[in-house]
């Protein structure tokens, strides 16, 4: 995969500017679509250039995720950031608007690959079952993301011209889910290899594919089928990691047995990650000691909150949530002393020699969070005894005392609060009080207010669509 992210800068598909029209759905070239679309190599390269946009948008996905009690901005920058953590960003931001286009632009991608795809010769296109897989596989994954965030949202599954485009109107979020999320994850997931390697390492593959349809059942309640498509996912070959802090070393490959689908980064070759250099605290002798040089955010990380939320023994704590660390000298550099951030996260330091080329990877979704969404809808079906064995494999690991027996009620607390120890800083809090009805309740004392379980549509496009029957805003923001 790091191959094919270095290839991605050379492909001849772009992505228009989100400033002036509505979405990009037509895919932009100096030669003719016919002339891309005709070796296998030649439809690879167009889904590189989809997976090239998609580490552009999880670039900044994370900043989701600062609407949530556990992270926090501690930098006093007046930006996306801190407006996102204190609830008072509003319709016309920038991030809203680059979101949405990059998840259209790759919908545009994806879309014109499935279309010219369709007529292709097998004899030439020798992975064309694959490649559909992976475009079917990448549109789910954007439009589960725009759903998650924005609600209804206008559904586009072919190349349409931008006359067209302007004239679609918001698809109720269901529709979306039965017509493109949980069909194209079912197809991807029987059209999708098991595995890659080599430059090939980090595309989608039908286990990713199964578990991203067990998430998305799961988010729509339909616990029946979460429970048969996740207990498929346990018997794909995934394991969890004996050493919970392997995950995050990023010395070792990060291809391991609980990696199912990453946002593939790589250093040295102008394809890295932003996350070390974002989450770092402005603190001079954490920046020489841990080697995360090119400048830091101090944001998304530890708020007080979330620090009490470990018991004593679980080593996932210290590195989800530390105050300071121990230099090589054996003395203790406390963060109270920093400029910036008091706290932060260990789990994406990695030497950086420069801003934003980190080897760290974003973990779209691993084998912990899968047993975790297990137990939840086993217990959801009234399995709780199921559910409990299934939660006592993440809790072993992490050092603590495991549960015998519990109420259904109790054991969906219980996981609920594992989930947040677990996956802390990895995208999926402010997700997971969404889709369990309980952001407001727990949020509304940082400033949430009740209609901000949906992020504004960018004032631009509605602007520029200017249809309120056609697109309209969400409730609470305005026009």
């Amino acid at each position: 995969m790091n191959k094919i992210l270095y290839i991605a800068a050379l492909t001849t598909l772009t992505v228009m500017s989100c400033s002036k029209k509505f979405i990009d759905l037509q895919p932009v070239s100096s030669v003719s679509t016919d002339a891309l679309y005709r070796t296998d190599k030649d439809f690879s390269d167009a889904l590189v250039g989809a997976y090239s946009l998609l580490r552009d948008q999880y670039q900044v996905f994370w900043q989701f995720d600062l609407t949530c009690e556990d992270a926090v901005h501690q930098w006093p920058s007046d930006d996306i950031t801190l407006r996102l953590d204190n609830f008072t960003y509003q319709n016309n931001e920038a991030f809203f608007l680059s979101s949405w286009g990059n998840y259209y632009g790759i919908i545009s991608r994806v879309n014109a690959v499935l279309d010219k795809i369709a007529n292709a010769d097998p004899s030439v296109v020798t992975n064309k079952n694959q490649y559909i897989g992976e475009a079917k596989f990448l549109r789910a994954l954007c439009y589960f993301d725009l759903v998650r965030v924005f609600g209804d949202v206008p559904e586009v599954t072919t190349t349409i011209s931008d006359d067209a485009a302007m004239k679609i109107p918001r698809t109720k979020v269901d529709n979306i889910y039965t017509d493109v999320i949980i069909k194209d994850l079912q197809d991807a997931a029987g059209a999708l290899p098991t595995s890659y390697s080599g430059a090939s390492l980090g595309r989608a593959t039908s286990g990713a594919a199964t578990a991203m349809l067990g998430k998305a059942y799961l988010t729509k309640k339909d616990f029946a089928n979460a429970e048969t498509t996740l207990t498929k996912v346990t018997t794909m070959g995934y394991s969890l990691l004996p050493n919970y802090a392997d995950l995050w070393n990023y010395a070792k490959d990060e291809h391991h047995s609980e990696y199912i689908f990453d946002i593939e980064y790589e250093s040295n070759i102008q394809a890295g990650s932003q996350f070390t250099n974002e989450f770092f605290p402005r603190f001079t002798p954490a920046v020489n000691f841990f080697q995360v040089f090119g400048g830091t955010g101090d944001t998304y990380t530890p708020s007080n909150a979330l620090f009490n939320i470990f018991e004593p023994a679980d080593v996932r704590g210290p590195i989800t949530a530390s105050r300071g660390f121990v230099d090589n000298n054996g003395v203790y550099q406390s963060l109270a002393g920093s400029a910036g951030a008091k706290t932060m996260t260990m789990k994406y330091i990695t030497p950086t020699a420069f801003f934003g080329d980190s080897k760290a990877n974003w973990k779209v979704i691993r084998y912990g969070d899968v047993v975790l969404m297990l137990a939840e809808a086993l217990n959801e079906n009234n399995k709780s005894g199921e559910a409990i064995t299934w939660l006592n494999l993440i809790r072993s690991r992490a050092g603590v005392s495991t549960y015998t027996s519990m109420n259904q009620s109790d054991l969906r607390d219980s996981i609920y609060l594992e989930r947040r120890r677990e996956l802390s800083f990895e995208g999926q809090r402010w997700f997971d009080l969404i889709r369990t009805g309980l952001a407001y309740q727990t949020l509304q004392s940082l400033g949430m207010k009740d209609y901000m379980v949906l992020f504004p549509i960018p004032l631009t496009q509605i602007q520029v669509v200017n249809d309120k029957n056609i697109l309209s805003q969400n409730p609470g923001w305005g026009d």
